[in-house]
């Protein structure tokens, strides 16, 4: 049986693939195997809906598949992309019904992140916004609000006093408020350390 599922997988993916490069025959064909499979899986999700409505989401998820193949990547698998479609379809049916919709977590185990990470947009936006302040600014406020160094400790090795540091970290904090909103910062009467 997991040898027929890995060879489908893989017959459907080069369908697919001659599919997307202009083959209106492996086009047909693979619309043709899968069908049947995505009116199992809608009639799966969909029971709570009238068998009727279950025809009509298949058709659905046929023209979503084709409006949609061209995101489908290649050097991934099909099956999932085919089911995912289909479950969104399945949701948006429930939805047009006015329903809640209770999905099991273990439909989504490929699609979730398993360890959690840095955001990777995040030291961008950081150091963006920092490129908008001076450099000594930019060091305290890494040290001090990114890195959690001491005060004291950032004063030592920029010589300075540790209530300079918080002052000058309150000023670049407040810089970087206004850097983030949008208006640059420096309006009427602001100067650049402020």
């Amino acid at each position: 049986m997991q040898d027929s599922m890995r060879d489908s997988e893989s017959e459907w993916s080069v369908l697919m693939r001659a599919a997307i490069g202009g083959d209106g025959r492996a086009y047909a064909r693979l619309l043709t195997e899968i069908t049947p499979v995505l009116r199992g899986i809608v009639r799966s999700r969909g029971r709570a809906l009238s068998p009727d409505r279950h025809e009509d989401i298949v058709q659905d998820v046929l023209l979503a598949i084709h409006e949609k193949r061209h995101t489908w990547r290649p050097d991934s698998p099909l099956k999932p992309w085919l089911y995912a479609v289909t479950r969104h379809k399945v949701v948006d049916a429930f939805r047009r019904r006015g329903a809640s919709v209770h999905l099991p977590i273990e439909d989504f185990t490929d699609f979730l992140e398993s360890e959690p990470g840095p955001d990777p947009l995040a030291r961008r936006d950081t150091d963006r916004l920092l490129a908008g302040i001076d450099d000594r600014s930019a060091a305290i406020v890494r040290a001090v609000a990114i890195d959690g160094e001491e005060t004291g400790a950032v004063g030592a090795r920029l010589s300075m006093t540790e209530g300079a540091v918080r002052v000058a970290l309150h000023r670049a904090m407040k810089k970087l408020a206004r850097l983030g909103a949008g208006n640059g910062g420096d309006g009427p009467g602001r100067g650049r350390d402020e």
